[in-house]
């Protein structure tokens, strides 16, 4: 789940990360009044949950509270890759000495997480990585262990960073590198970190994504945020579609089905098992079909709550037909989601045989799904059919449907 702006610095500020001062508008004269209050040049920023803000005119300056208002204006009217912004985050504006990069993530190869720590911020660490490698400094430690200042510190000291700033930046790097550990995040980012004339550090621009499994560990503080329990956010607010997904993953306990991310493609996709779910999505388009949305579906779900699935992704426009595939399970039963796809087609107003191009769950139960399945037409394979072959097959029979029967 990512953060807008204004979230992350307020969490970051809740951790002794210093802020510039600031304030967030939904008009344009709630963004003079801010711009007032601070009393200084400031900045105003497009509050939406992608990159390409500054390209695309959604980060303006201003000197004094009339120009503030004018560039709300202009900013909040303002569409970035599809995305109207929130609120527009005004804050006070300062020269700037030097700018750095300070990034706390998890490396999936070394399983541990990781600081990435860059004299050159302000731009994106990727290409810093590419251009000037010998700015670029990376720190591994224990997410298990308390997390040592000195670790921090090792970090900075990397860069040849010494005196009062490797002292400040220790300090920084390892309140981010604890932020990191305590609310489960992915990833804690600021780009940049901005040192005064004054030689004083100040957070500038920061990026922050929590894994979605530890929300509920973490209520008050998504309440604190405004964060709502129905907000599931990638690098976009999420679809009204998604939002129904989210609804159904929460009208039962029982098992996963019903997080989704929605794509425009024509082929609904009930899969799961994990990295198999992955597998499934890439082997769709590598035999050129075309993913109406990704789910996860798995931990034996109830009938109701594969049945709610079902209908959700057959109510979605263009979605001709539905693919159910998994890899072999043992903690999900193959006929309780066989009764729910079923009975999902057939609330739907739908054929089973003609709308559910193929099912593949092999494993717990899978002979009374297939019996089930088989009187109502269905196509059902077991594990000798691979998941790639059965994504080939649910791609090919959609291709071959005639349009009129679509």
């Amino acid at each position: 789940m990512r953060f807008y702006e204004y979230e992350a610095k307020k969490l970051l500020g809740k951790q002794g990360i210093p802020l510039p001062k600031s304030g967030t508008a939904t008009t344009p004269e709630e963004a003079a009044k801010v711009a007032q209050e601070i009393g200084g040049p400031v900045v105003l920023k497009s509050q939406v949950l992608t990159g390409g803000r500054m390209k695309a005119g959604g980060i303006q300056f201003a000197e004094t509270p009339e120009q503030a208002q004018k560039a709300a204006a202009a900013i909040l009217a303002l569409e970035i890759r599809g995305q109207q912004p929130r609120c527009v985050l005004v804050e006070a504006r300062a020269p700037i000495k030097k700018e750095y990069y300070l990034g706390v993530t998890y490396d999936a190869l070394a399983k541990r997480p990781v600081i990435i720590i860059s004299d050159m911020g302000g731009i994106d660490i990727e290409e810093v990585a590419e251009s000037h490698p010998e700015h670029i400094a990376r720190t591994h430690f224990s997410a298990l262990l308390p997390f040592s200042d000195y670790r921090a510190k090792e970090a900075v000291a990397a860069l040849s960073i010494t005196g009062g700033e490797l002292t400040a930046l220790t300090s920084i790097v390892a309140r981010l590198a604890r932020t990191f550990l305590q609310y489960g995040l992915t990833l804690a980012e600021i780009n940049p970190l901005g040192q005064l004339q004054n030689g004083s550090f100040v957070c500038l621009d920061s990026h922050i994504d929590m894994e979605d499994e530890v929300r509920d560990r973490h209520t008050a503080l998504l309440a604190e945020l405004g964060i709502g329990k129905e907000e599931d956010r990638q690098a976009r607010p999420p679809t009204p579609f998604e939002v129904r997904g989210a609804e159904v993953d929460a009208s039962d306990p029982r098992g996963v089905a019903g997080k989704v991310v929605e794509f425009d493609g024509n082929l609904g996709l009930i899969i799961g098992a994990g990295g198999g779910s992955l597998t499934l999505f890439d082997a769709v388009r590598k035999h050129h079909g075309r993913a109406a949305n990704y789910c996860e579906i798995g931990g034996n779900p109830s009938v109701g709550k594969a049945c709610g699935l079902t209908k959700l992704i057959l109510s979605k426009p263009g979605v001709e037909k539905i693919a159910v595939m998994m890899s072999v399970v043992s903690n999900t039963r193959a006929d309780i989601v066989a009764r729910g796809v079923i009975k999902g087609c057939v609330e739907a107003g739908y054929d089973p045989a003609e709308k559910i191009a193929i099912f593949r769950i092999p494993g717990s139960w899978e002979s009374e799904a297939f019996k089930i399945l088989r009187k109502y037409g269905v196509e059902a394979v077991d594990r000798s059919v691979s998941l790639d072959e059965a994504a080939r097959r649910a791609v090919a029979k959609l291709a071959a449907t005639p349009a009129g029967g679509r």
